[in-house]
């Protein structure tokens, strides 16, 4: 749970601003003279001092107040007694008599207070050295408000340094709610909100597959750009894991290491784990490397320790890694891919092929005279798989274009011609191993956009947009190609209008048609803002498709799918999204999604959603994250199938967060395994702010699993 920053700082009860330290601010620091008043004194030939009632002593920035003083100026040393106290620009302090001398202070019986609010406490003893350090004896520590004592740090000994936002302390007792719960020897914590090494707070919870579980965690502050987390689990079912997380940023790096490691699963018999790697460095200011790598011992890991029924969907495993180079006109990119297959039930036939390697350029010339503009992409991949047809593929495509533009209409013309050749091997007995297709893509776009003023005080903007896409490719029986990486993507607006309706190279659909859409969108007239966009698209035929993938039927249809969109953000605190695909032929709906959001602040947050694919799913999936009482949060998610009859997730959570400490609860039930089987998670969480936690984001979850919310407050309405 990590620390929501703005609840933090308003919890925080900073020293009230007042005269004095106005002026301690604005003083020198490295003022020599020693501003001294009192109601009474006997001053000495030597500056000596005794003074008695109010006094006052001043120097640079650090201001001394007492009952009765005695000023010793060769020393420049002030011992004081009676009620006192001690304030500069970092800390306040009170207490029954001290000294003062050569910028360090001694008190006894002492209050304390840090001057922006990020600790306070009272010792027996407290001593001051060179302005940021406080050492402190019989002590009481805190960073509770003053009035509440919930979590509390006695000990022998305590020393804060500010400069370093450190806190140690010896022979210590950690105090919740009046109740030890802890000793140690030695401690470490953070002063303030800056990231600390040391040992945060356990985590507690169960789960079938694993039975109880007892998280500790262990934070490294290597660096202002590198960090560490150790985390140690222990499965009742399972055993000990330990899961290393290493996070970086250089000037020209960012990434992170991801390790899980259970030396032995008692239940398996075997050593199980996961590595991913995360990395992305910039070689040159346009050329960047991305490593995306991830591996799992085995195809049931997910399954045994996922939290949540998305573990269950996981196929494959991406291995990724590519470098990128961009120029004025050129994009040149390297890559390797490979897949780890998860899912043993995936036939081999089914299962991706790696790119070993692939190879892209991309060239765009735009502004050329008469508004002619060019293009040129190109590919070879060398494709590989253990079962099936692999070899290479060489796809290039250079193209030509015209375009025009004026008073929101525009036309533009393009015309490319796209050469595959392949060269394959393990192909069945009597299938051409050297394969090549080519054709030309000739296409002509165009549309509009007009405009209007809406509104009772033509406060609003409103758009009609209208495209149109002629698109002219010829038939070429492409049935002995091969299928290495193309698909059929989901119908949608953006899909509509492009110039091949596969997604990769191996087909190349023909086509003899004219695409045609239309958008309006209601604007705010003065900053742009959008409350509403609806579109609605449909492609007309004028010769049936005949390119087809492998298990594809011909479409003998006349027209497509309709599509249409709509996003509505007109009302406060409130937004929706449809998308829906329909088959006119069919007089069925093929594919539909409905979204609501209802999100007053960034902490307050309800959803509604429902997803049908026809043939392949209908769910609907209600989330929310509610505050229901002073310092009480609710957070829960329901995910459930209509087309199975059963819900694939389900978790209810409750939060008590309090400016000194914070406990969550979270259960949850979830599809665990691909033959359907559930399973349920109960965690608990426990975080003393300013005492645990820090560096460590645990809101992730929640974040993923309801979608608008973060812990971070917002305005309302944003």
């Amino acid at each position: 749970m990590a620390a929501n920053a703005s609840d933090e700082q308003a919890c925080r009860v900073p020293i009230k601003t007042d005269p004095r330290l106005d002026a301690l601010l604005k003083a020198d620091p490295n003022d020599p003279n020693i501003e001294i008043s009192s109601d009474t004194g006997d001053l000495g030939r030597t500056g000596d001092a005794e003074l008695k009632g109010n006094v006052q002593i001043r120097m640079g920035q650090r201001l001394m107040t007492a009952d009765e003083a005695k000023v010793d100026a060769e020393k420049r040393s002030v011992k004081v007694s009676g009620r006192t106290e001690y304030l500069d620009p970092t800390v306040h302090v009170t207490g029954e008599g001290g000294s003062f001398a050569n910028g360090n202070g001694d008190f006894t019986s002492a209050s304390f207070e840090l001057v922006d609010g990020s600790g306070r406490g009272a010792a027996t003893s407290a001593q001051l050295l060179h302005e940021s350090v406080i050492n402190l004896q019989g002590v009481r520590y805190t960073v509770c408000p003053p009035g509440n004592e919930d979590w509390q740090l006695k000990a022998d000994s305590i020393s804060l340094d500010q400069e370093t936002s450190m806190g140690t302390g010896r022979n210590v007792r950690l105090d919740f709610k009046g109740v030890p719960i802890l000793y140690t020897p030695w401690i470490s914590f953070p002063v303030g909100d800056q990231r600390k090494s040391g040992l945060l707070f356990p985590a507690f919870g169960s789960g079938g597959k694993t039975g109880t579980q007892i998280v500790v965690p262990w934070y490294w502050n290597i660096a202002p750009n590198y960090d560490a987390t150790f985390t140690s689990r222990w499965f009742s079912s399972r055993g000990y894991r330990i899961d290393p997380e290493f996070r970086y940023l250089t000037e020209r790096s960012h990434g992170a290491l991801d390790v899980q490691y259970l030396p032995h699963d008692s239940e398996r018999d075997d050593s199980r784990g996961l590595f991913e790697l995360h990395d992305v460095t910039l070689f040159a200011p346009r050329t960047r490397g991305l490593v995306n790598a991830g591996y799992v011992t085995d195809d049931a890991y997910f399954e045994d320790f996922g939290v949540g029924f998305e573990g269950t969907s996981i196929v494959f495993l991406n291995q990724l890694a590519e470098l990128r180079s961009d120029t004025g006109h050129w994009t040149l990119l390297g890559r390797t891919q490979n897949y780890q297959v998860i899912d043993n039930a995936l036939a081999d036939d089914e299962r991706p092929y790696s790119l070993l390697p692939q190879l892209y350029a991309a060239g765009r010339w735009d502004g050329l005279p008469l508004g002619f503009g060019a293009t040129f992409d190109a590919e070879a991949t060398n494709f590989y798989r253990e079962l099936g047809p692999e070899g290479i593929r060489l796809d290039t495509q250079p193209g030509v274009s015209w375009g025009t533009g004026r008073r929101g209409a525009y036309v533009q013309g393009n015309a490319a011609w796209r050469y595959t050749t392949y060269s394959l091997s393990n192909t069945a007995p009597g299938v051409d191993q050297s394969l090549s297709r080519s054709l030309p893509i000739l296409s002509l776009d165009s549309g509009l956009v007009l405009e209007r003023n809406a509104g009772s005080k033509q406060q609003r903007v409103q758009t009609l947009e209208p495209r149109l896409l002629y698109l002219y490719v010829p038939y070429r029986n492409q049935d002995a190609i091969p299928v290495f990486d193309t698909d059929t993507p989901d119908l949608n607006m953006v899909e509509l209008f492009r110039t091949n309706r596969y997604v990769g190279a191996d087909r190349v659909g023909d086509a003899n048609q004219v695409s045609v859409g239309l958008t309006s969108r209601l604007l705010d007239a003065t900053d742009g803002r959008q409350y509403l966009r609806a579109t609605l698209g449909q492609a007309f035929y004028f010769e049936d498709p005949k390119v087809t993938l492998p298990g594809e039927s011909p479409d003998d249809r006349s027209t497509s799918d309709l599509v249409a969109e709509l996003e509505l953000d007109a009302f406060k605190n409130w937004n929706a999204r449809l998308a829906y695909q329909w088959d006119p032929s069919a007089s069925q709906t093929e594919r539909t999604e409905v979204g609501v959001q209802y999100r007053p602040a960034s902490d307050s947050v309800l959803n509604a959603a429902y997803r049908y694919r026809r043939d392949l799913l209908e769910q609907f999936d209600v989330s929310g994250a509610w505050p229901i009482a002073q310092d009480w949060h609710l957070y829960a998610r329901w995910v459930y199938s209509l087309a199975e009859d059963k819900t694939l997730d389900q978790f209810v959570g409750f939060e008590y967060s309090s400016c000194c400490w914070s406990l969550r609860v979270i259960t949850r039930r979830f599809v665990s395994s691909r033959t359907g089987d559930s399973d349920t998670s109960v965690g608990l969480q426990l975080e003393l702010k300013g005492l645990s936690s820090v560096g460590v984001d645990n809101e992730a979850f929640l974040r993923d699993a309801i979608r608008g919310y973060s812990a971070l407050p917002s305005a309302p309405g944003s």
